[in-house]
């Protein structure tokens, strides 16, 4: 049973892996440590529970890993996804800190298995959890409570009491044996975005966030982020970007997770409810390029798309929880979709008609494309013409949002006169912003949560000891 009548020296906010991680790191440091965890037990661990892998820098080959992946390399990639938005000297320092986090992460518990296959093309660049996001969870939960860290589930948080930058205490929804407030010596903030909070994403969006899907937990409302603001901690990221995919359309609202996100977009074409295409479907490499697509969706009318393609792929990409729509013609399929048949025959006429000759090989940018067509297609360019044609509608999957609270290396959060907090921390989604101003690549996400939660974790406890 947790005793609210004492003063804890680290107090974690949020339940998910930058959250754990943090408390472990704190706890290994000679901490106490308390975790407050607003979701029920059975949904604990927000988005990790959906997640599969995680990017690191490394030297060489390993077990699960086809090769080396540089500090440089590394560097080259997030640069490219973010536009050069990021903040270099956390992105750097988080890429080196990746390499330690490989053997870190297994000596909690975690195990590794070799890559998944088909477009992902991970294998040399990402780790893959042996049984997913919620087997890793499942393990860091385990190690946590061996070292004795106490953990509280439904503890949903309403108010911190925050003075000239210092955390004093935390106020609690419902009581825990007649107490409703933490004290602590220290706070860690690892309780994610705010995209689960539709009328927040509204204030940026307007009436189009209304038809976005949130693959990820719907605890994640951004309340810990909005109280942290409200009391002069230094924002960071645009709030309207965020990591925010195609997933199928036919998914609930909340919590479908990876089994809903469609990566067959290379393999055909992706056109919107006028049955016209938007963007280059073969720009680059897929797991570079699948989180541009939520936010290609949603500038679309009625945040409505369908990825088009013929039966020759169907075994090309790892299906996902719902079926493809089909039709034995173009026409026949643009009725069932409640697209103008007309209209998809003539774009995808024209686009047949442009493809060109190549070798086609989706790991590698291959020399299928088009040519005098716009958008152009400039890679895995294939005639879509062997029925039966098949497709998958597809709206905003958000994942998570980029606005955050701002930190520096040792994970302190910076209040706005750019003057670091007294003694409070931040790891995770909720400030992952720092690193990622816009774009994505897979498996960063965990790699944030990981590093600056054990950052986090060992600053905070080397502030409450001093």
């Amino acid at each position: 049973m947790v005793d609210l009548t004492r003063r804890f020296d680290v107090l974690v906010i949020g339940g998910g892996n930058a959250a754990l991680c943090a408390a472990i790191s704190a706890r290994r440091a000679g901490a106490s440590v308390l975790v407050l965890e607003g979701a029920p037990k059975f949904y604990r661990g927000g988005n990790t529970r959906h997640t599969r892998n995680m990017r690191c820098a490394h030297d060489e080959a390993t077990e699960i890993l086809t090769g080396p992946y540089t500090e440089e390399e590394f560097w080259k990639d997030l640069l490219l996804v973010t536009g050069g938005q990021t903040d270099e000297e956390l992105a750097r320092f988080m890429i080196h800190e990746s390499k330690d986090i490989l053997n870190w992460i297994v000596e909690q518990g975690v195990r590794w298995q070799p890559s998944l296959g088909g477009t992902l093309s991970l294998g040399r660049t990402n780790s893959f959890f042996l049984g997913g996001g919620r087997a890793m969870l499942n393990a860091l939960y385990r190690t946590a409570e061996e070292l004795g860290v106490d953990v509280l589930y439904d503890a949903e948080v309403i108010d911190l009491r925050i003075e000239d930058g210092m955390f004093l205490s935390a106020q609690l929804k419902q009581p825990v044996n007649g107490k409703t407030e933490v004290r602590a010596s220290t706070l860690v903030a690892a309780a994610g975005g705010f995209e689960a909070n539709i009328e927040w994403l509204k204030e940026y969006w307007g009436e189009a966030a209304d038809n976005f899907l949130i693959r990820g937990t719907p605890y994640n409302r951004g309340a810990i982020l909005k109280m942290l603001l409200a009391r002069g901690v230094q924002q960071i990221g645009d709030p309207t970007q965020c990591h925010a995919v195609a997933i199928d359309a036919r998914a609930p609202k909340f919590d479908g997770g990876i089994i809903t996100r469609h990566d067959s977009v290379v393999f055909g074409i992706v056109v919107n409810k006028h049955a016209e295409r938007f963007y280059d479907e073969g720009e680059d490499i897929w797991p570079k390029r699948y989180a541009i697509w939520g936010r290609l969706v949603a500038a679309q009318p009625d945040q409505i798309a369908y990825i088009i393609f013929d039966s020759t792929v169907v075994t090309s990409f790892m299906p996902t929880l719902f079926p493809p729509i089909a039709g034995a013609t173009i026409a026949e399929l643009a009725g069932k979709l409640e697209l103008d048949p007309a209209a998809l025959e003539k774009t995808i006429t024209e686009f047949n008609a442009a493809v060109q000759p190549g070798t086609f090989d989706h790991t590698i940018l291959d020399d299928c494309r088009t040519e005098g067509l716009t958008p152009p297609k400039t890679h895995w360019a294939r005639k879509i013409e062997t029925p039966p044609y098949l497709a998958y509608p597809v709206r905003p999957g958000i994942t998570f949002t980029y606005l955050g609270t701002r930190v520096n290396k040792q994970s302190r959060i910076l209040m706005k006169d750019g003057k670091p907090s007294a003694n409070m921390f931040a790891a995770g989604e909720i400030m992952a912003g720092n690193v990622l101003g816009k774009g994505y690549a897979a498996g960063m996400g965990m790699t944030i949560g990981s590093v600056f939660g054990r950052v986090a974790g060992r600053e905070a406890a080397k502030n409450a000891r001093n």
